[in-house]
């Protein structure tokens, strides 16, 4: 089956042409086939939300793909699949709380392992999903930069679907004020910000990010 991922990122790459954006090919809904076709359209980076079967299907890849590509994780992140995690991901976007944080840094320091993280900032106070507010983020900063085993490389946000663009403006621009501020308040370099999906990358580029994910658009 193909996917149409060449012509697809080449629409997205003029879109996003005048920012310094990567872009995270979200495969959890698509099979080692469109992973594949993606690397050989030129993407690199992957994201996956469900550790067991991410694993099972990364296992499937031909050794080149695996071995070239990084492997991102984006969904929730529950504490009993953080081992799994640490063992298969190079980078985990959705790091939601001091105590994932501290069971990220112990099983990388088990395997001798830097484990790059960005920290999940809900600043839309969506009930329904996971992250730091705001103010949690800055009084928690400080204790997971500390820990030995963990590389914070910057923010992760979940806009609200459907919302407008004036709303998702002011909240990716607040991320990335955010992200300024933890910067000068704790002496640090954060320079990932991991925003945007199919439905408003755009705007997240214009608006700061350094990582899109994009699933839906690139592999319809």
């Amino acid at each position: 089956m193909g996917y149409n991922v060449e012509k697809n990122l080449k629409l997205i790459q003029e879109e996003i042409a005048p920012y310094n954006v990567n872009i995270v090919a979200v495969t959890k809904y698509f099979d080692e086939d469109a992973i594949v076709e993606a690397y050989d359209a030129g993407l690199r980076c992957f994201g996956e939300s469900r550790v067991i079967e991410a694993s099972e299907k990364i296992e499937r890849l031909p050794d080149y793909v695996k071995e070239g590509s990084e492997f991102h994780f984006i969904g929730h992140l529950q504490s009993n699949k953080a081992k799994r995690a640490v063992e298969r991901f190079d980078v985990i976007h959705s790091v939601d709380s001091v105590k994932l944080a501290e069971k990220i840094s112990e099983y990388a320091f088990e395997i001798g392992k830097i484990q790059n993280i960005l920290l999940q900032l809900n600043n839309a106070c969506e009930v329904q999903k996971s992250g730091f507010s705001k103010e949690e983020i800055f009084d928690c900063f400080g204790q997971i930069k500390n820990l030995p085993n963990v590389k914070v490389l910057g923010l992760m946000n979940m806009a609200p679907l459907g919302e407008e663009e004036k709303k998702l403006r002011e909240l990716f621009s607040d991320v990335r004020k955010t992200r300024d501020s933890l910067e000068i308040e704790f002496n640090c370099k954060l320079p990932e910000l991991s925003m945007g999906m199919s439905q408003d990358y755009v705007i997240a580029a214009q608006e700061g990010a350094t990582m899109l994910r994009i699933g839906r658009r690139l592999f319809s």
